[in-house]
């Protein structure tokens, strides 16, 4: 493992080591004694990204976002799943002799990403806390936040836990200079691309990635190794204000009230049962209606109306989905669209809708002067819901261009938006 570790530090920090070149971002890796501040959750990944940069010389520091305030549930403090996180922080940055500090963003965390996603909920959308939580906090608020490095002809640079890759490449207007790209991390089934989507290409800039030539196993023995506290600890799931034991539904409806609304199966026309609120269904999700003799899904949704539609079978139709329109589409690279997306032909790219899924072949367009684009997929998709993330990778599927959401979609048998 030893071996290991030195191979895997030595080819991340030789990948880029031509940092005397002019770039568009002054210089494109850390130097001896810059200032380097690793984001912190409590988990295994972030530990092993701290470890990793204390072996280098750098002036290393950490820091914990506290982005979720439980006394908004509970009114106390007490027995909160951050002070656990906290605890493990500083018992890592202890063991590795680095300072740490911890940042309260619960407002921002509010005002950026909790409020905005509440009302989508409300209004019968999907949308995607995690994405913006790397836009507007890790990448947004806790920059603004971080320490000034003492030297001022460098910047402080910024570290996760993330299973990414960052390179540099040259600008197709100036070979001169050299723009960071965000590209898919060695670990396929760990890779977080589509959750880093949304930062801008400045964030991306002073990001550092240095597990994204490791496996997840890589990773966990490293932290053995090393006899870290949280080698063992278990991953966490789902999203981050709804708690680790919390229930999405029971959470969301302590924030919005009930709405109820009919229920109707698109093969009878006829209403079949009462929904409590549309945020309480995604398209594709199972409708668990009893009598009906074959299990139902969720076509859907008419905000309008307050209404839910569904259809009996896994397989209708009236699931799938050949075209979706989405808006808010922004490219890390913001003044260099890919050739091709405005075009009649299209730009031939790879596109995500979820973290899990493995990305499809398809076409975007685009508009000049727009933020707004069409994909066309190759192969007809399930389950797409308004609200969505789409995220966009180039023709070889590696490099990550940047992400929108999903306003509605075109089923197969349609010439108009279904949502």
């Amino acid at each position: 493992m030893a071996i290991c570790l030195r191979h895997s530090l030595a080819q991340y920090f030789r990948r880029a080591s031509v940092h005397t070149l002019s770039t568009q971002h002054d210089y494109i890796r850390p130097r001896k004694g810059d200032s380097v501040v690793v984001g912190m959750s409590g988990g295994v990944d972030s530990s092993v990204t701290a470890k990793l940069l204390a072996d280098q010389d750098y002036d290393l520091s950490a820091v914990y976002m506290r982005n979720w305030d439980t006394r908004d549930e509970s009114g106390t403090d007490k027995g909160c799943e951050w002070e656990k996180d906290w605890e493990d922080v500083q018992r890592v940055c202890t063991l590795l002799d680095i300072p740490c500090q911890m940042i309260d963003l619960s407002r921002e965390y509010w005002n950026r990403v909790f409020e905005p996603s509440l009302r989508q909920w409300e209004d019968g959308v999907t949308p995607n806390p995690d994405v913006w939580c790397n836009k507007e906090i890790k990448f947004g608020a806790l920059l603004e936040h971080l320490p000034t490095s003492s030297n001022l002809s460098s910047k402080t640079w910024f570290a996760t836990g993330h299973y990414a890759r960052k390179r540099w490449s040259k600008d197709p207007w100036n070979f001169k200079l050299h723009r960071p790209q965000l590209l898919r991390a060695a670990d396929t089934i760990k890779d977080q691309t589509y959750f880093l989507a949304g930062i801008s290409e400045d964030g991306l800039s002073r990001a550092l990635f240095p597990l994204g030539d490791l496996l997840k196993s890589q990773v966990r023995e490293i932290a053995k190794h090393h006899h870290l506290p949280t080698a063992e600890r278990k991953e966490s799931m789902g999203i981050c204000f709804v708690g680790k034991k919390g229930k999405f539904g029971d959470f969301i409806s302590s924030y919005i009230p009930p709405n109820p609304g009919p229920m109707i199966d698109l093969s009878t026309g006829s209403t079949v049962a009462t929904h409590q609120g549309l945020w309480n269904y995604t398209i594709g999700q199972g409708a668990r209606i009893s009598g009906m003799k074959e299990k139902a899904f969720v076509v859907r949704k008419d905000i309008e109306r307050n209404t839910i539609y569904i259809a009996p079978g896994a397989d209708n139709p009236l699931l799938r989905c050949s075209t979706i329109h989405v808006t808010t589409f922004s490219f890390i690279w913001a003044d260099a669209p890919p050739a091709g997306l405005h075009e009649p032909t299209g730009y031939r790219s790879h596109v995500k809708l979820m973290h899990k899924m493995k990305s499809v072949m398809c076409y975007i367009f685009g508009s000049p002067g727009t933020d707004e684009v069409t994909i066309k997929f190759d192969d007809s998709m399930s389950g797409i819901s308004p609200g969505q993330v789409a995220v966009i990778y180039d023709t070889g599927g590696e490099w990550c261009l940047g992400c929108g959401v999903i306003t509605d979609t075109v089923p197969l048998d349609e010439e108009i938006p279904c949502s």
